[in-house]
């Protein structure tokens, strides 16, 4: 079979490999979409300290089962399933106290196990032992559920910032993350969404799919007084920063409303994650400053149900669909934001 395999930073192959087989515990699937993101890019350029390689990448995966191992109940040959990206131990202090998302012995696919971007793949026994295989429900395609778990992630974020009904909310960062805030905010009852990033042609383009109540981009003005212009000079009651840029986030702190909630969504480079935090607006306007790292399994099954009920329509913003052999075609298209979701489609 095919798999898409990292070997070094720089150093990313299309290879093959035999299929894999699953243990008493796992269970072996047909993968059948594994949606890329950004993060697939700086894993091919940089790699990943949790990476040891050769490694198959991939982590936003949806597929059939095909065998599952003599110790596996619940589950057989057929079954359409959404495999969870982030994996909690289920055990530790963190995990029993319901905080799966921030598990300090969390393990990842694509990171620690073999992922989605290959036509078969394990999933192993520790994703079904937190109910981490999710059952995709009718109507709701291989494609389609491969964004459950980036959704998943989306959600646990305006879970944090409370997004909720009568919230005017900004969204900085028009990527497919941007756009799933969007969608995820409207169906939470906000009353107004707007679109920032500095990228003209990116931001027309999510906005074109997603319809936000205004866009504003940065390259062209100045975001923070449009924010205010927008709300009539109080600002957003949630701001949610889905870009790894400093500045976004020292930006939200600027145009945030009094009792407002920010989420800083994006992690920032690893060589410059400091910001200049002006700590008076936060006490002066008792704001909120909230992170958001990852989704937990339930998150995950939460996210598949928005899908299938149509609160949050993803299909849409699949934008490209390529086969597995064109799988670093894919990390390019990603790179120079010339999509909204890339699907591969093995």
């Amino acid at each position: 079979m095919k798999v898409v395999r990292f070997h070094s930073p720089g150093d990313v192959r299309i290879e093959e490999a035999p299929q894999p087989q699953p243990g008493p515990g796992d269970v072996l699937i047909r993968v059948r979409a594994c949606s890329t993101c950004g993060t697939d890019v700086k894993i091919r350029n940089y790699g990943h300290h949790h990476i040891a390689p050769p490694r198959v990448m991939g982590h936003e995966i949806a597929g059939e089962v095909v065998e599952v191992g003599a110790e596996v109940t619940g589950w057989q040959a057929g079954d359409r399933v959404q495999v969870i990206a982030a994996i909690p131990c289920g055990t530790c202090g963190e995990c029993r106290r319901g905080r799966m998302t921030v598990c300090p012995n969390q393990e990842s696919m694509g990171y620690h196990y073999d992922g989605g971007f290959a036509e078969h793949m394990v999933v192993p026994a520790k994703v079904l032992a937190v109910d981490g295989l999710n059952r995709i429900p009718d109507g709701v395609s291989y494609a389609e559920a491969s964004v459950a778990e980036p959704l998943a992630c989306v959600l646990n974020g305006q879970n944090l910032a409370r997004v909720g009904p009568g919230d005017d909310v900004v969204i900085m960062g028009s990527g497919p993350i941007g756009c799933l805030h969007v969608r995820l905010a409207r169906s939470r009852g906000a009353a107004r969404v707007f679109l920032v990033d500095v990228n003209r042609e990116r931001l027309d383009l999510a906005a074109a799919l997603v319809h936000p109540d205004a866009t504003v981009c940065g390259a062209e003005t100045d975001v923070i007084d449009e924010i205010k212009k927008l709300t009539d000079g109080r600002g957003a009651d949630v701001v949610i920063t889905a870009t790894a840029a400093g500045v976004a986030q020292e930006q939200a702190l600027q145009m945030t409303a009094r009792q407002g909630r920010i989420s800083f969504f994006g992690g920032l480079p690893k060589d410059k994650p400091v910001i200049a935090c002006d700590s008076n607006l936060v006490h002066y306007r008792e704001l909120t400053i909230v992170g958001a790292n990852g989704s937990s399994p339930s998150h995950n099954a939460e996210a598949l149900a928005l899908i299938a009920s149509g609160a949050v329509p993803v299909a849409d913003l699949i934008t490209h669909r390529l086969p597995l052999d064109r799988a670093l075609d894919a990390f390019d298209v990603v790179a120079r934001g010339e999509a909204i979701k890339v699907t591969i489609e093995p």
